[in-house]
């Protein structure tokens, strides 16, 4: 990807935006017509962003439904107190924590408050089962599914996210990434800030993918996750590369029974293999179109 060229043109469309003198009069947000005329404006704005992104080398946008726009301005129009919940998923080394921390930091960067929520801190308790087995490896070797919805703790999570969109700050647990499968509960704390963002392969899975106003697939070249999966396992979390290469195996398989399936109820399908500066400039021209209005 020309990463250069797509970021210049980019940053282009926001001068253009901030400098342009056809500007509408910023609405009063505190009333519905002035949300509904903030909605039509942002719709028209946003399929510009489409057709821009179209004609990149390596587009960042692989799919949208074609009602998400429409059906996320109108929630908004009808609830702009409630938290705004954005789930993000895909398969294992596909790009999730990539992209949720570029949108935590472009958030952070123009202080918008930002909570995130990984859904692996969810995964059960199975310290017992690891002591008895002699270590994770073994236990998964013997068989024990550990993505499998089944092992993770959903109805807490459900539950979470719930007093989350409604404004109240919680303790979520803590699964420790040690080897040990000790899962510490209402270990960590996160505030229920305006924009909060959900990122792990069990964000879709049900009961779960109902809550969020904002449903992202990150899908990658197979290539791709396996050299960032073999390097991570290999260089982050000290495996030898033969059990890298059983776990990529596994994770690759249920991938395919837990995690694709939920491509086809997402509101957006990002490509993994996207630039991050340019899909940081593009939130960035987001940002521009939703603050950029002429003063009263």
């Amino acid at each position: 990807m020309n990463t250069e060229n797509n970021n210049d043109g980019i940053s282009h469309l926001i001068a253009k935006e901030v400098n342009s003198t056809d500007k509408i009069y910023k609405p009063d947000f505190s009333q519905k017509t002035g949300r509904e005329l903030l909605a039509f404006y942002l719709q028209t704005k946003f399929k510009q962003v489409l057709a821009y992104d179209k004609k990149a080398k390596n587009p960042l946008i692989k799919g949208i439904k074609p009602d998400f726009i429409s059906r996320f301005m109108k929630r908004l129009i009808n609830n702009p107190q409630k938290r705004i919940l954005i789930g993000i998923t895909g398969e294992s080394a596909s790009g999730k924590s990539s992209i949720c921390s570029e949108i935590s930091n472009m958030i952070t960067r123009l202080n918008q408050p930002v909570s995130i929520v990984k859904t692996d801190n969810y995964f059960k308790d199975i310290s017992d089962l690891i002591k008895k087995y002699g270590s994770f490896d073994a236990l998964r070797d013997n068989g024990y599914d550990i993505d499998s919805p089944q092992n993770f703790q959903l109805d807490i999570l459900k539950q979470d996210l719930e007093s989350l969109a409604n404004g109240e700050d919680i303790r979520i647990p803590r699964y420790l990434l040690n080897g040990t499968g000790v899962s510490v509960p209402h270990s960590m704390p996160i505030k229920s800030n305006k924009v909060i963002i959900v990122e792990g392969i069990a964000t879709m899975y049900n009961p779960i993918q109902d809550i969020f106003d904002v449903k992202i697939y990150v899908e990658t070249d197979l290539d791709v996750r396996k050299k960032r999966f073999i390097e991570r396992a290999v260089k982050m979390r000290n495996q030898d590369p033969e059990n890298a290469q059983k776990h990529w195996e596994y994770v690759l398989k249920t991938g395919q029974e837990y995690v694709i399936p939920a491509r086809a109820n997402m509101d957006i399908i990002l490509n993994g293999d996207s630039s991050l500066p340019y899909f940081s400039q593009i939130l960035e021209y987001i940002h521009t179109i939703t603050n950029n209005f002429e003063s009263v």
